[in-house]
């Protein structure tokens, strides 16, 4: 073949940062529970029974409504930094919460998923040294690579992070770009940091000038206890702090937001003019108009009652089902998941194949490691299942742990 066919079969050279993209491990398995009858505890989905569809149908209705004076601004391009009033809201609310924040560090974006991506842009060099805990989001892993970091496990326990750990990471090399924590109801883990914890990591960073992203899409979804206060409350000026209204809304509208710091926020706007201009204004105006009015404070505790049963279920069917066969598994106290590990010699990868054959699906935990992972971890969801469902599945699993045995 002469170069010039070379040219026009292969015309496209990918950026170096392309090559380190890897696909979602749970995007890929959600295609395999599209078959009928497997029970999906694979998603990180909130419950479809959950969204406020008569509220959003009359809240569309007010903003579109004939001759409304938002109706034509909806449908126009908006600021960058967000509606004003639902900048305002998110202030508020973070107030409420014993955590002042002022409206102008409120940047409204495309899900949280975007404001993972905006930080990454913005703090993430190549080569650069990048904290996280051990195991973390995949998603925020996937967001981070592109720029071409060196990931670190900070050694983590029930509790999150080590403290000591952290310490110790820090006193090697140069310092990381910042650490990346899930303090309340953990994907995958479900764990949540306590107080005393949350004072010792915030310790630690603040004696090594150790920023933290901070991301909390769960801490409304507690069952029976509030999680203490945020971090972000303990060292505003060294703490970003993401949020999101996929987990008490609705994740088609893709609506996040980030409380920034006066000093990055410039930056992290930038980014966002130059990644999509502005989040769609019509999907704010619409959020707006369901929350003014204290929608949330209803709506949200039904949420909490719901996944608390389904939680519930959950650990009497893993008791039932797993106990007998030596594998472990988190209780948490809020959110949508349980980090279950297998007996030793068991790979959680190696068993998913069996697991579907039987009916039931489930995440490996070893792509939610940054390295090293623990092949004998597996995520389960529990939120869209009902507890007959969780009980079939529970079964499945175990007979596939047993005859694996």
């Amino acid at each position: 073949m002469n170069p010039t066919d070379l040219k026009t079969t292969r015309p496209w050279q990918l950026a170096e940062r392309a090559a380190a993209m890897n696909p979602s491990a749970i995007r890929e398995i959600l295609k395999v529970t599209e078959r009928p009858g497997i029970l999906n505890f694979a998603g990180g989905l909130p419950s479809p029974e959950t969204f406020p569809v008569d509220a959003m149908r009359a809240a569309c209705a007010t903003v579109l409504a004939e001759g409304s004076a938002i109706a034509k601004p909806s449908l126009q391009y908006a600021a960058s930094d967000g509606l004003p009033e639902l900048r305002q809201w998110v202030a508020d609310e973070m107030g409420k919460h014993g955590t002042p924040v002022s409206p102008e560090q409120v940047l409204i974006t495309t899900g949280s998923q975007q404001g993972l991506d905006l930080i990454a842009k913005v703090l993430l060099d190549k080569g650069c040294r990048l904290l996280v805990e051990s195991p973390t989001y995949l998603g925020a892993l996937q967001a981070f690579t592109p720029m071409q970091p060196v990931p670190e496990n900070v050694a983590s326990d029930d509790g999150g992070v080590s403290p000591q750990a952290l310490r110790e990471a820090l006193e090697k090399g140069e310092r990381p770009r910042f650490i990346y924590l899930l303090p309340n109801f953990q994907n995958p883990t479900g764990r949540t940091m306590d107080e005393t914890r949350r004072q010792q990591v915030i310790a630690v960073c603040r004696e090594f000038g150790l920023p933290i992203v901070e991301d909390n899409p769960y801490g409304e979804l507690w069952f029976e206890q509030a999680p203490p206060k945020p971090l972000l409350a303990r060292w505003p000026e060294g703490v970003v702090y993401l949020g999101s209204f996929s987990k008490i809304l609705a994740p088609g509208l893709r609506l996040g937001y980030v409380i920034a710091p006066p000093a990055l926020y410039p930056k992290l706007l930038q980014a966002k003019q130059a990644a999509d201009l502005h989040t769609p204004g019509f999907n704010q105006r619409v959020v707006a108009e369901v929350i003014r009015d204290g929608f949330l404070d209803r709506h949200v505790p039904t949420i909490r009652a719901r996944y608390h049963a389904q939680r519930d279920a959950m650990m009497v069917a893993l008791a039932r089902e797993l106990g007998p066969t030596g594998a472990t598994w988190t209780e948490p106290q809020g959110g949508m998941f349980v980090w279950l590990r297998l007996p030793e010699g068991l790979n959680a990868q190696a068993l998913l194949p069996a697991a579907v054959d039987a009916g039931m699906a489930f995440v490996p935990g070893a792509p939610f490691y940054a390295s090293d992972p623990d092949t004998r971890t597996l995520r389960l969801s529990f939120v869209t299942s009902t507890p007959e469902q969780i009980d079939r599945g529970m079964a499945a699993l175990a007979q596939v742990v047993r005859q694996a045995l």
